[in-house]
C-alpha cells in the first residue's frame, strides 16, 4: 500500500505539478512515521534495567557481590591516591640533596628529605641519619627501610585480591542456589516445565554475570596498582644506588 501511494504521488507530479506531489508525500511520510512510532519498542533507562536485574538475581547474593565490589573499589582508590602521592622526581631530589650536602652538610640534606614527600625521601633521610656510623650502616638502613616502604605500598592489595576471588564465588553460589530452586520447583510441580526451569536458570546466570563483572573491574584496578608499585620499587632501588654513590663522593671530599 505504501508503494502504491508513492507511485501515485510520482504520477501526480508528472501530470498535475509539484504542489499535489508535496501533499501526497507529506501524507505518506506522516503515515510511515506513525507506523514506525507504533512499532518501535520503548527502551527503558539503564538504571531501571540494572534495578530490575538486581531484583531478579536475588537481593541477598546480588547485595553481597555489590558489597564486595564497593569495598574492593574503596581500597583500590585509596591505594591509587597513596601511590600517586608517593611518586617523587628522584632526579630533582638527588640534585637538591647534593646541593644541600655541598652547601650545608648532612643536616641541610636531612632538612631537604624531611620536607619532601614520598618513600624515596624517607629512605634518604634514614641513610643520612646514620651517616656518622659509616657507609655500611647507611646501606643496611637503606635496605631495611626500603622493605618497610614496600610493605606500606603493598598494604591493602591482599584485600583487593580477596574481593577479586570472592566476587565470582558469591556469584557461583547464587548460581547453585538458583539451580536448586529450579529443581525444587520441578519436584513440587511434578512435571518438567520450561517456565519453571528458565526462572531458576535466569537467577543463576544473573548472579554469575554480576560476580564475574565485579571481579573483572577489581582485577583491572589491582593490576594498575601492582604496576605502580613495581615502578616505584624500581625507582627506589635506582635512587638508593645513586644516593650511596653521592655519599661516597661527599665523604671523599670531607
Amino acid at each position: 500500500m505504501k508503494k502504491l501511494f508513492s507511485l501515485l504521488a510520482i504520477t501526480g507530479m508528472l501530470v498535475f505539478g509539484s504542489a499535489d506531489v508535496v501533499m501526497a508525500q507529506d501524507a505518506t511520510s506522516g503515515t510511515a512515521t506513525e507506523q514506525v512510532s507504533q512499532d518501535a519498542p520503548v527502551e527503558e533507562p539503564i538504571h531501571k534495567v540494572i534495578k530490575t536485574k538486581f531484583i531478579e538475581g536475588g537481593a541477598g547474593f546480588m547485595a553481597s557481590v555489590l558489597i564486595a565490589l564497593i569495598l574492593g573499589l574503596a581500597i583500590s582508590i585509596e591505594r591509587i591516591i597513596y601511590l600517586g602521592l608517593s611518586t617523587t622526581n628522584t632526579t630533582k631530589l638527588l640534585d637538591k640533596v647534593e646541593d644541600a650536602l655541598n652547601n650545608g652538610g648532612i643536616e641541610a640534606a636531612k632538612d631537604v628529605c624531611r620536607d619532601t614527600r614520598g618513600p624515596v625521601a624517607g629512605i634518604f633521610y634514614q641513610g643520612l641519619d646514620r651517616y656518622d656510623q659509616g657507609l655500611d650502616v647507611v646501606e643496611k638502613s637503606i635496605v631495611s627501610y626500603g622493605s618497610v616502604e614496600m610493605g606500606r605500598m603493598e598494604r591493602g592489595v591482599t584485600w583487593i585480591n580477596l574481593f577479586i576471588a570472592l566476587s565470582p564465588m558469591l556469584g557461583f553460589m547464587g548460581t547453585v542456589i538458583g539451580m536448586i530452586q529450579a529443581f525444587d520447583s520441578i519436584q513440587q510441580a511434578g512435571d518438567v516445565s520450561a517456565s519453571l526451569v528458565a526462572g531458576g536458570i535466569k537467577v543463576a546466570l544473573i548472579t554469575t554475570v554480576t560476580g564475574l563483572i565485579a571481579a573483572m573491574i577489581l582485577q583491572v584496578f589491582c593490576n594498575y596498582i601492582l604496576s605502580k608499585i613495581e615502578a616505584l620499587t624500581n625507582d627506589m632501588e635506582d635512587a638508593s644506588i645513586k644516593f650511596v654513590d653521592l655519599l661516597i663522593r661527599y665523604k671523599e671530599k670531607h
